[in-house]
């Protein structure tokens, strides 16, 4: 999918994209060291407590990632959430919010620290799918941008002015 000039604009020109940017690495850290400590839990039975808390921080990061992307979304596309062009994304994160809350739930009503991290072994799964798209989002959206910036340098005035992309 390609951004149109205006949402291309609006990207670029807003405070969420940003907030984006320096949250999925701070997030995809946070799952790196969480997958190290409910794998080695799962392993030994060691460290529950610090599984658990870094396992809370990751799902409150998919929060705040979902809760600000929620206002991009509105910002470039006009939808809150589930806009026709970024449904696939949308679909898939709410894939994730269900697995990363089924986990909360599963610690709130008692279940087995066992359970628990394999409940969270799902969640990263879905995750890695969530964050896969966001990655090749923003890996097409850089290239859509540059193709932008070389056609308005060498495009004729005309495609310029209406803001054309090469196909």
């Amino acid at each position: 999918m390609r951004y149109t000039p205006e949402q291309l604009e609006r990207r670029n020109r807003s405070i969420w994209t940003p907030v984006q940017a320096i949250g999925a690495p701070i997030q995809l850290l946070v799952f790196l060291v969480n997958v190290v400590l409910v794998v080695r839990f799962l392993a030994t039975g060691a460290d529950y407590e610090l599984a658990h808390a870094v396992s809370v921080v990751k799902v409150l990061m998919l929060y705040f990632m979902t809760i600000t992307g929620m206002f991009w979304e509105r910002e470039v596309f006009g939808a809150w959430f589930m806009a026709k062009q970024f449904f696939w994304e949308d679909f898939v994160n709410l894939i994730a919010l269900i697995a990363h809350t089924a986990f909360l739930l599963s610690g709130w009503l008692g279940a087995e620290p066992t359970t628990q991290m394999w409940i969270m072994c799902v969640a990263f799964l879905t995750y890695l799918a969530n964050f896969t798209q966001f990655v090749l989002r923003g890996v097409r959206a850089g290239m859509q941008k540059r193709a932008a910036q070389r056609a308005g340098q060498s495009a004729s005035p005309a495609a310029a002015q209406t803001g054309t992309l090469p196909s």
